[in-house]
């Protein structure tokens, strides 16, 4: 049975971004805080979400709009208010912005709740959940063993990977869960200051089991687990990853002829060109001197989602988009291709 939230979802999602106010900020390490937002009552309806998803905030920062993709560390199904984590990284504008400026009372542009990174709905109680997490990968994760546990029988296998013992973010959080699900909950951490960097040996244990698996975390350490589950028999479909970084290009989805039309709208302007072999919707967007709205630009987060109007695309990757979406028209343009003589596309205003 769907969620709540998925439900809601289905319905129809709401793409704009809304002001929400900052109630709590929570230092979770020396380069972490969470922070609680508060969801008006009016809200609450387009704010239902799944363990797992996560919103995009957009900031101005020195007058340039920026956008940036945050998973709830929070769980819809224990009572946990809103709230997202954000961990400092080098370089990274808005994520340190954040945690260096923003204070209670303050106020984030912030949109609906999105992604597929989430327990399956169907068959919730059989096999296990095997999760592994690498710093604050272990965001999105939190959520999906917090509800795994509150709704399900399964066991959990968490295997949480961060620089050394300071830098684990929910530490004594998990430790209490441990201590109240004993015999469901099992974590194993690794430092890389002690134990190295996760590796094949550490990952091939885990594969083979009835489960359904969960990776969070940069994107070598993905890449090792993805790749050793895989060795190890696991079916494609049972692993779930999360990915916030640009992915390689897709491949080139029409011939060198040059004879596809795009005509893109996007903040009142409607323009059209000729589409260049292998660059996407969002690249020509570009191309055309459009500020498109992007962030990860790997298939996973929406924010750059816009109506097909016209003609037919090729999405070579979609970790956001329901079913009901893409039925609708929806695409991501970061990922995709144009594959007919002419395509229409319309961002919606925010």
């Amino acid at each position: 049975m769907a969620t709540p939230a998925a439900q809601v979802q289905a319905a129809g999602r709401d793409h704009a971004f809304h002001r929400l106010r900052i109630a709590e900020v929570v230092g979770e390490t020396a380069d972490a805080r969470s922070f609680v937002l508060d969801v008006p009552p009016e809200l609450e309806g387009a704010f239902a979400y799944r363990s797992g998803q996560f919103v995009t905030h957009r900031v101005s920062i020195d007058g340039q709009p920026l956008l940036r993709c945050y998973s709830m560390s929070s769980s819809p199904d224990v009572g946990d208010r809103f709230t997202v984590t954000v961990k400092r990284v080098p370089g990274g504008a808005v994520s340190n912005w954040m945690i260096d400026n923003l204070k209670p009372g303050d106020v984030i542009e912030t949109n609906c709740p999105a992604g597929v990174f989430c327990l399956p709905t169907a068959g919730d109680g059989d096999g296990d959940v095997v999760a592994f997490a690498g710093g604050s990968g272990i965001t999105p994760v939190m959520s999906i063993v917090k509800t795994a546990l509150a709704t399900t029988a399964r066991r959990i296998h968490l295997v949480y990977a961060n620089r050394d013992r300071d830098s684990v973010i929910f530490g004594e959080e998990l430790k209490r869960l441990v201590e109240r699900y004993p015999d469901r909950l099992t974590v194993s951490h690794r430092f890389d200051v002690e134990h190295g960097f996760i590796d094949h040996e550490t990952v091939r244990p885990f594969a083979g089991r009835d489960a359904e698996y969960f990776i969070c975390g940069p994107a070598p350490f993905m890449d090792i687990v993805e790749s050793t589950l895989l060795e190890g028999d696991v079916e494609p479909q049972r692993i779930h990853i999360e990915r916030f970084s640009p992915s390689e290009p897709p491949p080139q989805a029409v011939d060198d002829s040059g004879s596809c039309r795009v005509t893109i709208e996007l903040g009142g302007r409607t323009d059209s060109i000729d589409h260049h072999p292998g660059t996407t919707i969002l690249q020509t967007a570009r191309e055309m001197g459009m500020s498109a709205p992007s962030s990860c630009e790997s298939g996973s987060c929406a924010t750059c989602m816009a109506r097909l109007v016209e003609g037919q695309v090729e999405m070579f990757v979609n970790n956001a988009l329901t079913d009901e979406e893409i039925e609708e028209g929806w695409i991501l343009t970061c990922q995709s291709l144009p594959t007919t003589p002419t395509v229409h596309v319309v961002y919606e205003d925010a």
